[in-house]
């Protein structure tokens, strides 16, 4: 009896290489010692794709929403089969010579980017802040400054013009307002001030609205001192969201503003002495309200009265004479 051995090719076993990228800024993939930029993908629509893929790393995207965000509402009759090209072409530039083995996966009815073979810039953000909001301030803080270092630049710097990377950009925006408001509230905490305010001005620029970003920044230059700059930002504080909401500045702030003139009011200069007899007449005018009867003032108020018109009056007209 003759036995014969059937000899199968074994398969030849192959290196899946790990992705490192960059969606802050322009798009860097780094393979190994390879880098691959946006121009070396095979053209926009590629590279799209990929782009789409890593935004949501980690998530299946299927075949059809792909087809709708490429195309939107018209795609052409052979969008399948160009997809299924384009994802081809991406996989001979991630992927060489591994195939459908590697970072860029099918799935049921679509593809995914493998969390456990990419790393990307965005979802380390994502994962920092994340972190950050579960931890002490001690502990936070440099978190927080790691997540908004690698965010300096702005996402997906190469897309100009598709609608879903406008969405993209949207969300983490959301995300980075957050993470600027939670470093400056954090930094108010552990004292450092300056990073304080720095953040908190940020935020604003974010979400002018903001109460938690206006309290930081106005309780922040109170305790360094800048009181006249804090009134000034509490008006613009009260100015936006009066004009915006249709209300006022909550009673934290409102009073920070009544700290912030009685402490001006206390130092020297004409400022000090502006604010010093409008307290004075504020404080008449409660009492006034405030009283049953029309007897008239003693002399000495119905004298400090005066006198606190008198230099009202007095810095109002050097004010419109230099206007």
């Amino acid at each position: 009896m003759t036995i014969e051995f059937v000899t199968r090719e074994q398969p030849v076993a192959t290196t899946v290489a790990h992705l490192n990228v960059r969606l802050f800024g322009n798009l860097i993939i780094r393979r190994g010692s390879d880098v691959l930029r946006a121009h070396h993908l095979g053209g926009p629509k590629p590279r799209q794709i990929l782009e789409i893929l890593l935004v949501n790393l980690g998530h299946a995207v299927s075949k059809d929403r792909l087809i709708e965000l490429l195309w939107g509402t018209n795609p052409p009759v052979e969008a399948l089969p160009t997809l299924e090209s384009y994802v081809s072409v991406l996989r001979r530039h991630l992927q060489p010579g591994a195939g459908k083995f590697g970072p860029l996966q099918t799935t049921t009815g679509g593809y995914m980017m493998d969390r456990e073979l990419v790393d990307v810039d965005l979802d380390q953000f994502d994962v920092l802040l994340q972190r950050a909001q579960k931890s002490s301030a001690e502990l936070a803080y440099p978190l927080l400054l790691r997540a908004l270092d690698l965010a300096a630049a702005p996402l997906l710097g190469d897309e100009l013009v598709p609608a879903w990377a406008l969405d993209a950009r949207e969300l983490h925006a959301a995300r980075l307002t957050a993470a600027r408001l939670l470093a400056a509230e954090t930094a108010a905490i552990l004292h450092r001030i300056p990073d304080a305010l720095n953040f908190a001005r940020l935020a604003l620029v974010d979400d002018p609205l903001s109460e938690r970003a206006w309290t930081t920044l106005i309780l922040g230059l109170e305790t360094s001192g800048h009181h006249a700059e804090g009134l000034q930002a509490y008006e613009r504080c009260r100015h936006a969201m009066q004009s915006e909401l249709g209300c006022v500045p909550g009673e934290k702030l409102r009073s920070a503003q009544s700290r912030l003139l009685q402490a001006t009011a206390d130092g020297d200069g004409d400022l000090a002495d502006v604010l010093s007899a409008l307290l004075m007449l504020h404080d008449q005018l409660r009492t006034g309200a405030k009283s049953t009867t029309t007897l008239p003032r003693p002399e000495p108020v119905a004298d400090s009265v005066r006198e606190a018109t008198d230099v009202v009056t007095s810095f109002l007209r050097r004010a419109l004479a230099h206007a």
